[in-house]
């Protein structure tokens, strides 16, 4: 009975050990569960260590965010306004922050301090009027930046690019500048980012590149595609040569096949760095349009047509002038008709008396009998 007895008492605490142990389970999960969502804001949803709050309608950051967070997206709300109040609290663990789509106007300085090792940050979709040179820590960590579709006018993306001259991003590898009225990068916008390895100015509306630009950053990736440039000088072609690990996007841009791109034309035909080199067309002049680059001999280059566009540009310059002369002149015709035509009546009768004069003269020469009379009265 004693040796039959022994394996069902076994059984029977193996049985209780392991409800005891699952129950134990079930309660440290729920537990964990409650103080986690505990510390999940209203409007969003908290999973692990990522946290969404998405087209909210949300007027500010939420506050009582998760300590652990780690992503964090805040996208497709109305937020004004970036700044320490946004982040109030000490967030060591997050890395990785989206703030797109919110209407940004303004971005404080200290707007980050509270984000010590914030690696990634996407600001796109927004419409940055001032963009604080302090916004970073000083030893900020930030890596990757997305200022795509931020700055809708040349005048306010010019006004903001302090904090890429001094915002410390020395630790900067991606930039992205793609959508914005950029028109002409600065000579020193890129100076201070020694690591930047990644620019993006797609779709800037950029019609020249400045000598010096692009000299600092090691770049091993440039997007200039879709832009207004028609040509880049022999100075620019000459800093990016110094960059052999360059890879370069210039399709979409409109070319001007004219003897200006001589030098163009060459490092294209003896350069690797430009990957889509095969979809280079000619925009201008009309013989050589829609013709790749590639396929230009020197000899179709031609400046001609740059003396004809000037000369035709001078001749309607001219006949403007004349036209505006002309209506002027007819104006003041008008504005003095009354003495005017007092004028001409003047004329018109001291002519009259002066043909008389004649006339009667005449008719005195003309009959002796007068010229007689007229003798005798004379004397």
């Amino acid at each position: 009975m004693r040796l039959l007895s022994t394996p069902c008492a076994r059984n029977h605490g193996e049985i209780r050990g392991t409800a005891f142990n699952y129950v134990m389970i079930h309660w440290i999960f729920f537990l964990s569960v409650v103080l986690y969502c505990h510390g999940c804001p209203d409007k969003c949803l908290c999973s692990s260590q990522t946290v969404k709050c998405q087209n909210q309608d949300l007027d500010a950051v939420p506050h009582s965010l998760p300590t652990n967070t780690k992503f964090l997206f805040v996208t497709g709300n109305t937020i004004s306004r970036i700044g320490l109040e946004s982040f109030p609290d000490l967030m060591d663990q997050l890395t990785d922050l989206y703030l797109t789509g919110n209407e940004i106007e303004f971005v404080d300085a200290d707007a980050f301090d509270n984000l010590p090792n914030l690696v990634r940050l996407d600001l796109s979709n927004n419409k940055i009027l001032n963009f604080s040179d302090k916004a970073f820590p000083h030893d900020n960590i930030l890596q990757v930046l997305n200022l795509s579709s931020s700055y809708h006018s040349d005048s306010s993306m010019y006004s903001n690019l302090g904090v890429l001259q001094k915002g410390n991003l020395l630790q900067l590898t991606v930039l992205d500048l793609s959508n914005n009225e950029v028109l002409i990068p600065p000579e020193n916008m890129l100076e201070n980012l020694p690591n930047l390895v990644n620019l993006s100015l797609l779709n800037s509306s950029i019609i020249s590149i400045q000598n010096g630009t692009l000299r600092v950053p090691p770049l091993r990736d440039l997007d200039l595609r879709d832009n207004s440039l028609r040509n880049l000088p022999s100075t620019t072609l000459a800093e990016l040569s110094l960059k052999p690990g360059l890879q370069i996007h210039l399709s979409g841009n409109p070319w001007r096949c004219d003897c200006s791109i001589e030098d163009m034309l060459f490092w294209l035909k003896n350069s690797t760095q430009v990957t889509d080199v095969q979809n280079l067309t000619c925009a201008v002049p009309e013989d050589l349009k829609r013709r790749l680059l590639l396929q230009v001999d020197q000899s179709q280059l031609k400046c001609s047509g740059d003396m004809e566009g000037v000369l035709e540009t001078s001749y309607v310059f001219l006949g403007l002038v004349l036209a505006l002369i002309g209506v002027i002149f007819l104006l003041v015709l008008y504005l003095n008709r009354k003495g005017i035509k007092r004028w001409m009546y003047n004329i018109r009768d001291a002519c009259r008396d002066h043909m008389e004069g004649y006339h009667y003269r005449y008719e005195i020469n003309c009959d002796p009998r007068l010229a007689n009379l007229s003798i005798n009265s004379d004397v």
